[in-house]
């Protein structure tokens, strides 16, 4: 099982990420976690540098889950997927999961330095639907109706969160 799982920030494409990992015993991977440079905030690596991650985790492995926000970059795993998971649930639901969301110690170092970013992330998901970049509902929405293989397209769980 290879799963790919795209959608807004806030959609709960790590919750579900996380329990498709422990149900299945799938490796996970954030891809903020290759996209972001260790220990800065909001400083893109190059895209040459987290390409050669995402290829270097997709080939490596035979089972795993992969998700994130990127488009670009879930259209680059696409070859490698079994299924492809689109979650939308709207993007109020995604503002109130955000505004409700747990420090991420993997993504900042402290909870202030996180809650600082909030009002930044809120209007970066409030604007999912007119944005033109490769996070927005746009291209997700492109990426997903192009697909050909096993897809669905769904909100997430009660209780979910991103």
């Amino acid at each position: 099982m290879r799963v790919l799982i795209m959608g807004n920030s806030g959609s709960g494409k790590s919750w579900r990420a996380r329990e498709l990992a422990a149900q299945h015993q799938l490796i996970h991977l954030d891809l903020d976690t290759i996209y972001w440079t260790p220990g800065a905030v909001a400083v893109a690596r190059p895209a040459y540098a987290v390409l050669a991650d995402l290829y270097g985790f997709v080939r490596s492995h035979t089972d795993w889950v992969v998700e994130g926000c990127y488009g670009d970059l879930i259209e680059k795993a696409l070859p490698f997927c079994t299924q492809l998971v689109f979650i939308n649930p709207g993007k109020d639901a995604c503002m109130a999961n955000n505004a409700q969301r747990p420090w991420e110690p993997h993504k900042y170092a402290s909870k202030e330095e996180q809650d600082s970013m909030l009002p930044y992330l809120m209007k970066w998901v409030g604007e999912y639907d007119v944005r033109d970049d490769t996070c927005s509902y746009a291209f997700h929405r492109r990426v997903y109706d192009a697909f050909q293989g096993a897809k669905r397209e769904d909100a997430p769980l009660s209780g979910d969160a991103a």
